[in-house]
């Protein structure tokens, strides 16, 4: 037997000053071990904690001990302490807590977090107390010790604080219901509270309902295990329609046990509360209050004249403390008041039904063998229910009586499947059901009678299997999992998984299994199986996937699907677009339609925008819905022409867009006739303005704000110097006020509003632009630090759930610590650990992690280098510049908020240690740019901006290129672009013929992919998915001809094409069983003997394309799947299994010349010129090196047509490959392939190197051209 150890007289402590709800309750308790199963207490003990002496230890051969306590009757317990056994070397030091009404069925008990593991002792004599985060309403306490002191044994002393808990209970047996009925004909409240605690027994019934006759309507009911909210305020269409709107909350609240719900209403805005989860919203209908006719019911909607009929399933199970608008209805009822009606048998005591459920621990180990009992007719029949989240597993296995037949019941797919094994090869199966791992609880029913095996599910059709003879089950049958060596029963073997999940009611041969003798061990035989409890838990409450995505769970974890949402990663936390037109510009992308999104990981989303990349400055601009001229008339001050324009993004990007942005602009074209601005006795405006903020404005040019002027009076230009304003001067003929309004505060326009064109001749014409902005502030907004013990605090973060923090650095100094947040336990930091280890640390309350990324050069080089770190409730990762990514799974059932409450330190730490020296640049988290500059201006020991030629915002490497520091000036590292020379701007071209290829074959499936697990994988596909950029310029005459091809293991490939007559086509193809998706921009020939620049960018579903600098398209593909695992690429001719159109170009192969190919981060055509002979890339056929991007570049101006064309680009050719191979001096030949060898080389050498590597191909920029600016840090 358990040993027990008692002393002390007891007293009340007091565990937190001012809880009146925590009084010492085990004194009024009992208790059991996990060897007596007796009903009732068999003796009163006493357990102490400091003052007494004992303690609770289980034998050592008990598998899994417990120890339960009986508070008599329902407690509120609001906190729990324990202690380990009194002069021993026995502990525990980590729990359960479980509770329950009856000491039968159980329920786990999970903190905030979901978590349900407590944190036990370390020692035999210290105390350690657990205020629970919401209290436990209940008679019985269970502690099951998880892990105890190994040196020792299992040893626990426990007290228990609360209080008493008055309870008014009324038990619903499915077909009755309480009606509450009103003293006048009807109830209208403009407020209402109704709070009440339920269990029920199905995932069915209504729990209250009242209507009224205008329309009115309130209903709460149970549909599926979770809570539904019927709400309409005087709206009759909707009280009739079918398409009711339900807000739902909670999920598996059919698991007999004590659920709370609180509904708070005020007007149209209402709280609903399901235990510890509130969802805001707002009601349906025009009114503010709620009319209700005569009555409301509870636990059914009876039909009127109709006694006992009602319209809805009923609610079966038990209600307590039931109160509409601070009326106590169970109490009236119980006292028969007479505004109480009762309809059935409604009784006022909660009786306790007896489903006891066993949880299947391990989708691997778990098991349960119990005896077949003979059946007195033969064959046999097993009666189960089960619920689980998990799409496969097995549920029961048997051996038949005619050896080798089997039978096996399994999940597959979500359906069930029963599998009848003939023979080792032979099999005949039969499915049923959809969606079974719905979380629900199923009943199956399997039996074999004459020569049938009938399997049924819940109340769907039987399915059959015939046999050929009639047969028993075996001597034993496994439930959720076969043992791993059973010699016994050498058949059963899980096909994939065991079941994991819950099970309750099993029967065999109509004889119910009583699983507290398989507890004792005198029953069957188990593994991994937790008794009298379901520990089924729902992952996906609440919903942790960010920004729309859809959750989905197993049983263990949850899943975010992201698709159309514009975000990716384990919980569509990061956005799949850039930021700004200045971000795309430093991908190398040219001008076109794109996707931005502002706040990046924020809430705001993305939004389409134009960037025109063609001038030295990125402008990012913005349509509205009016951009044509407008001419009103006909308007006066009282009665004035109002037009509100609607931009293509919503207020809140267009805030984010002007505030990210370094100057915005947005040019107002005013002409009038007749028609003033302001009124020429008073100044008082005639029209305006309206800024994003809705404030007025009258101002009409770059003026600032609050003069009521125009652009010709601050070029002294007005036509009549006596006024501010040339419409003012009230002339017939024609005046204009256009003028740029240039204060980005106030842009953009969202409303104009003009009010003096009623005179006879009186008219105005406007137009109001798009948006205009340029530049990105974030982008270089950097600060500089000079001393260890400096750093810039901002705010605490806000960072509990998510966290993606992003940055640039650099440094010569070995080690220091970029940012740091402090919590009372909790933490997060990034720091430069050594010369070339980037950590990622934290702490959520599951003890400390680091993720650690290792260079194989030093980080602390001086060099700009990029830094990525970001922890959700799924996992953290690590990035740094182009290395592998470093990735950990969050436990399935740790600890979930980072709770945080210092300032956020940035470039130091709160003990002035370990301080980074250097510079940190674009400072990002969760979407939010830190302003450095403004931070370090006030700051001693830091300084706004970051010395260098590499720390502007100047392009000085252009297409992708890298700026790196010299000690003499700068050079520009073109590895990663298409583009050679010494800026990054000089075109790589290649002439190929009919036969020629350039195969680019990708590692698995990226470079960048090495070294990583497979989640780790899955996360960086999911991180990139359905987004390429494509970028290359083409000059030919043949057509059909195949540009470019892309291609995957999974038979995915995207195609670029001349179609037969010269149109270009793009071929996407993302799934194999669907038709690919084709475009073609223009019906117009481009095979024209000319230059053409094409870039295409996917998003998503979003295709963008851009012909040169005049055609711009966006198209929507039928799917946004990702290409999965990419294979190659391929330039020129290319044999494979497409589609017969692309086949036919395939064949044809090119005949031109290629220019300055990209794909994502690969410059194939570069790559094939650097580095031949490499695995990575394959040649076919004869390619010849051309400059005829270049040439093509000086001919743009003076186009030629027609054969002329054709004439003078074959010529070109000619002349270029002649050139080549007959007249090129051989040192200079000899000159090119030593820089291209040299670039090649680079890409393996350490950064430092750059100056050897690229003394052809990277030209060394002399320092005197630029400023002397010195790094005063080092």
């Amino acid at each position: 037997h358990s040993i027990f150890a008692l002393a002390g007289a007891l007293r009340k402590i007091i565990f937190l000053t001012g809880d009146s709800c925590l009084d010492y309750l085990s004194v009024w308790g009992c208790v059991h071990a996990r060897s007596l199963f007796a009903p009732s207490c068999p003796e009163m003990f006493f357990l102490s904690l400091v003052s007494g002496a004992g303690g609770w230890s289980p034998q050592v051969t008990d598998r899994q001990p417990w120890l339960q306590l009986d508070l008599r009757d329902r407690m509120e317990v609001t906190a729990v302490a324990t202690q380990g056994r009194f002069g021993s070397s026995d502990w525990v030091s980590g729990y359960l807590l479980l509770f329950s009404d009856t000491g039968l069925a159980w329920k786990q008990y999970r903190q905030e977090d979901g978590v349900g593991r407590f944190v036990g002792n370390v020692n035999a004599d210290g105390v350690v107390h657990h205020k629970l985060s919401h209290s436990i309403r209940s008679r019985f306490l269970r502690f099951v010790p998880l892990d105890w002191n190994p040196s020792g044994w299992v040893g626990l002393r426990v007290e228990v604080y609360g209080c008493a808990y008055k309870s008014y209970v009324a038990d619903f047996d499915g077909r009755s219901s309480l009606l509450y009925r009103f003293n006048q004909k009807s109830m209208s409240t403009v407020k209402d509270v109704i709070s009440l605690r339920f269990k029920s027994r199905q995932a069915e019934g209504v729990l209250l309902h009242g209507e009224g006759q205008r329309g009115d309507y309130i209903t709460l009911e149970l549909h599926r295990g979770r809570l539904a909210l019927y709400l309409n305020l005087d709206d009759t269409r909707l009280r009739f329609s079918s398409g009711r709107v339900a807000v739902t909350l909670g999920s598996l609240l059919d698991d007999q046990h004590w659920h709370s719900v609180l509904i708070e209403r005020f007007n149209k805005q209402v709280n609903l509360t399901v235990d510890t989860h509130t969802q805001h919203f707002r009601t349906k209908g025009e009114g503010d209050s709620l009319e209700v006719d005569y009555e409301l019911s509870f636990g059914g909607i009876p039909l009127p004249g109709k006694p006992g009929t009602f319209l809805r399933k009923n609610f079966h199970g038990c209600i307590e403390n039931l109160y509409y608008n601070g009326i106590n209805i169970i109490d009236l009822a119980k006292r028969r008041k007479p505004q109480i009606y009762s309809v059935g048998n409604v009784t006022f005591s909660c009786s306790q039904p007896q489903l006891v459920s066993t949880t299947f621990l391990s989708s691997s180990s778990s098991f349960l063998s119990l005896p077949a009992t003979p059946s007195a007719s033969g064959g046999f029949t097993v009666r189960f229910q089960f619920r689980t989240w998990n799409p496969d597993g097995l549920l029961l296995s048997t051996q038949l009586s005619l050896e080798p037949q089997r039978l096996e019941l399994q999940i597959s797919n979500s359906r069930l499947r029963l599998t009848h094994h003939t023979s080792a090869q032979q099999k005949e199966e039969v499915s049923t059901g959809h969606r079974v791992n719905d979380g629900l609880w199923h009943t199956v029913s399997l039996g074999s009678r004459s020569l049938q095996v009938t399997m049924t599910l819940d109340s769907e059709p039987s399915s059959t299997i015939e046999l050929a003879d009639h047969m028993d089950a075996g001597d034993n049958l496994y439930f959720g999992g076969c043992p791993s060596l059973s010699p016994a029963d050498p058949g059963c073997e899980n096909p994939m998984l065991a079941f994991q999940g819950c099970m309750r009611l099993i029967s065999i041969n109509s004889q119910p299994m009583d699983l507290n003798l398989v507890q004792q061990g005198r029953l069957g035989k188990y593994k991994e199986l937790q008794f009298d409890t379901c520990g089924i838990h729902d992952r996906c409450l609440p919903n942790f996937c960010e920004h729309g995505g859809q959750c989905s769970q197993s049983w263990n974890t949850f899943y975010c699907d992201c698709s159309g949402t514009g975000y990716a990663g384990a919980t569509c936390h990061n956005s799949i677009y850039e930021a700004s037109c200045e971000a795309y510009r430093l991908t190398g992308s040219s001008s076109g339609y794109f996707s931005i999104d502002p706040d990046g990981s924020g809430p705001l989303g993305a939004t389409q925008v134009f960037c025109n990349m063609t001038e030295d400055k990125v402008w990012t601009v913005v349509t509205h819905n009016s951009t044509d001229p407008v001419r009103v008339q006909g308007s006066t001050l009282q009665k004035p022409y109002v037009m509100k324009f609607n931009y293509s993004a919503s207020p809140e990007q267009l805030m984010a867009l002007v505030a990210g942005s370094e100057q915005c602009q947005q040019e107002v074209v005013y002409s009038c006739r007749k028609s003033r601005l302001f009124n020429t006795w008073d100044g008082s405006p005639l029209s305006w303005w309206v800024d994003q903020g809705g404030e007025r404005r009258t101002y009409w040019g770059g003026f600032l704000p609050g003069v009521q002027q125009c652009s010709c009076s601050l070029e002294e230009n007005c036509m009549d110097m006596n006024y501010f304003c040339n419409c003012d001067a009230n002339t017939d003929s024609w005046a204009n006020d256009t003028g740029v309004l240039s204060y980005k505060e106030h842009l953009p326009v969202s409303e104009i509003v003009i009010g003096d064109t009623n005179r006879t001749g009186s008219e105005a014409l406007y137009r109001i632009g798009p948006l205009r902005c340029y530049g990105d502030k974030s982008v270089w907004n950097a600060a500089s630090f000079y001393q260890e013990s400096s750093y810039l605090h901002f705010p605490t973060l806000q960072a509990e759930l998510s966290a993606d923090i992003s940055f640039y650095f650099k440094t010569s100094v070995p080690s220091g610590v970029f940012l740091e947040d402090l919590g009372l336990k909790d933490f997060i930091r990034v720091e430069l650990s050594s010369p070339s280890v980037v950590t990622f640390s934290f702490d959520v309350g599951n003890g400390g992690v680091v993720l650690a990324v290792k260079s194989h050069v030093p980080l602390n080089d001086r060099q700009w280098h990029y830094v990525r770190a970001e922890r959700n409730v799924k996992e953290a990762s690590l990035q740094v510049d182009q290395l592998p990514l470093r990735f950990l799974e969050a436990p399935s059932d740790g600890h979930l908020r980072l709770r945080l409450n210092s300032q956020l330190f940035v470039g130091g730490t709160a003990a002035r240690q370990r301080g980074f020296m250097g510079c940190i640049r674009t400072l990002n988290i969760n979407g939010m740019t830190f302003n450095l500059e403004e931070r370090a201006k006030m700051t001693p020991g830091v300084s706004a901006g970051c010395p260098g030629h590499c720390s502007g915002s100047s392009s000085l490497c252009h297409n992708r290129g890298r700026c790196i520091e010299k000690n003499s000036g700068y050079v520009c590292d073109c590895s990663q672009s298409a583009y050679g020379g010494p800026s990054c701007k000089e075109e790589v071209s290649v002439s190929f013929d009919r036969e020629s290829s350039v195969t680019y074959t990708f590692q698995e499936p990226f470079s960048v992919m090495q070294n990583r697990s497979s989640q780790a994988s899955r996360v960086y596909r999911e991180s990139t998915r359905a987004r390429e950029n494509m970028a290359f310029s083409f000059m030919t005459t043949q057509s059909p001809a195949m540009l470019l091809t892309v291609s995957t293991f999974s038979q995915q490939y995207i195609a670029v094409i001349l179609a037969l007559n010269g149109s270009l086509q793009i071929w996407y193809r993302l799934h194999v069983y669907r038709k690919p998706d084709v475009f073609s921009p223009s019906p117009s020939s481009l095979a024209d003997g000319r230059l053409h620049r094409i870039r295409i960018h996917r998003q998503g579903k979003d295709v963008y394309l851009q012909i040169d600098q005049d055609i711009h398209r966006k198209y929507t593909l039928s799917s946004d799947a990702e290409l999965i695992l990419i294979r190659s690429l391929t330039l020129g001719k290319v044999i494979e299994n497409f589609d017969e159109e692309v086949m036919q170009a395939g064949s044809k192969g090119f005949i031109g010349c290629l220019s300055s190919v990209q794909f994502n981060h690969v410059a194939p055509l570069k790559a094939a010129l650097l580095n031949r002979g490499s695995s990575l890339v394959s040649v076919r056929g004869h390619l010849v090196e051309s400059n005829c991007g270049v040439l093509a570049d000086s001919t743009t101006s003076h186009p030629l047509s027609g054969v002329v064309t054709a004439v003078v680009f074959i010529t070109l050719c000619v002349v270029v490959v002649m050139t080549r191979f007959l007249y090129q001096h051989r040192q200079h030949r000899h000159n090119l392939e030593t820089a291209y060898r040299r670039e090649a080389a680079y890409q393996a050498e350490p950064v430092y190197r750059a100056e050897s590597a690229y003394r052809t191909e990277l030209h060394l920029h002399d320092s005197a051209t630029l400023r002397d600016n010195r790094e005063y840090y080092i």
